[in-house]
């Protein structure tokens, strides 16, 4: 059996042991759980990412769980500018730093975001490579446990990646998923998938030019939680009811045979009137245009319009059905600051970071002293639910 030493790395009173060539590493896993308990780690995972930040910053000794924290260089984050009353402030710098020693611990209700992607290929606003991915971002992990609330949510939309001249997918993104429930204690709550019917067909090598695969037009939205029950509520988020169940609530009657499934649905429950009908994981934005005032204060400005926005309607949808008003959100990788403006039109107070200047500079486009533009409604119902509009967000 081969050397465990590359695998294991480090763990105290038990690592020689696993360098015998007879050793399993099985053996010795009531050990290793041990070690983690003693330091309070949650598991032997936990305890194990543990060592590889060990290794990986240089230190002597795996920390106690709850004396573990990132090391940063450089000038903390100053404020770029903050919004009359205090309902907002965007901040210019590192936004790992802001979580992990400037915001107090506990006093975010929801961090929205959307974090550069693990791509292949560089792109202009700085993506991490998708293998290094998961390393980088442990220091935001951190300060995002830190800051959120028990109750509060972390949703965060996150693309995919393919592997580098192969027609195959990198798994980056349910690796980070993976980590940040494992490795810092969060819970997935509900994954959502933000559907862009105009993307374009890419990678072009694979869609265009030999037609083996298909358009790449979903988006993973990860929604975390400190704890198995955040506070939520879909009746905000409900949907106008279609014209079928509009005539049968009318009509008064509803067919409950029996499912394939097995399921028996009953009547009482599907014909009350409950505001509207409840939605799905899958939310349909297409990314094409808005944000005009924003684009327009761009060009004015010779600033760059930011090439990776997220349409209005992804912070909207979890703005509403997560957060009451007068509550912080918070958006550590904040770009043109779509969710601060969108928090802000809903009656919520926002903090976002911002690591690049010039996109600092062009997100002041969204609060001047022109009027925002109302975001888009949200659709978020795969079928014929998709031409109709929502009710106006809470507000």
């Amino acid at each position: 059996m081969r050397n465990r030493r590359n695998t294991v790395k480090q763990a105290p009173d038990v690592i020689e042991r696993l360098n015998g060539e007879a050793t399993s590493l099985d053996a010795h896993l009531d050990d290793v759980k041990a070690a983690a308990a003693e330091l309070g780690y949650a598991d032997a995972g936990e305890y194990l990412l543990a060592l590889h930040r060990m290794y990986r910053d240089g230190h002597a000794h795996v920390p106690r769980k709850d004396t573990w924290s990132p090391q940063f260089s450089g000038d903390p984050p100053s404020i770029a500018f903050e919004r009359p009353g205090g309902t907002g402030t965007l901040y210019h710098g590192d936004s790992a730093a802001l979580m992990a020693d400037h915001l107090d611990p506990e006093s975010v209700d929801l961090i929205m975001t959307s974090p550069p992607f693990g791509l292949v290929r560089k792109k202009a606003y700085g993506n991490e490579d998708a293998d290094e991915y998961l390393d980088w971002f442990d220091q935001f992990a951190y300060g995002m446990r830190r800051v959120l609330k028990e109750t509060g949510s972390l949703v965060i939309d996150i693309g995919g990646a393919w592997q580098k001249g192969r027609p195959t997918r990198s798994l980056y993104h349910f690796e980070l998923l993976s980590r940040l429930c494992r490795g810092f204690g969060f819970y997935l709550a509900q994954e959502f998938y933000w559907w862009n019917p105009a993307k374009l067909p890419l990678p072009a090598e694979w869609v265009n030019v030999r037609r083996i695969r298909v358009k790449d037009s979903v988006n993973c939205v990860w929604w975390l939680s400190r704890t198995p029950f955040p506070r939520a509520s879909n009746k905000r988020v409900l949907q106008p009811y279609s014209d079928s169940m509009n005539e049968m609530v009318e009509r008064g009657s509803y067919n409950t045979k029996r499912r394939s499934g097995g399921h028996k649905p009953g009547e009482t429950s599907f014909l009350a009137q409950h505001g509207g009908s409840i939605p799905h994981n899958l939310i349909a934005a297409a990314n094409t245009k808005g944000n005009s005032a924003y684009r327009q204060y761009c060009t004015e400005n010779d600033v760059p319009i930011h090439p990776a926005q997220f349409p209005s309607v992804l912070p909207a949808f979890f703005i509403r059905m997560l957060t009451d008003q007068g509550d912080v959100v918070l958006d550590p990788f904040a770009g043109s600051c779509v969710t601060g403006e969108v928090a802000e039109q809903m009656g919520r107070r926002w903090i976002c970071c911002e690591l690049s200047e010039e996109y600092v500079k062009g997100a002041k486009g969204r609060f001047g002293p022109q009027a925002p533009e109302p975001f888009c409604r949200v659709r978020n119902e795969p079928d014929r639910a998709l031409r109709r509009a929502a009710s106006e967000p809470a507000g």
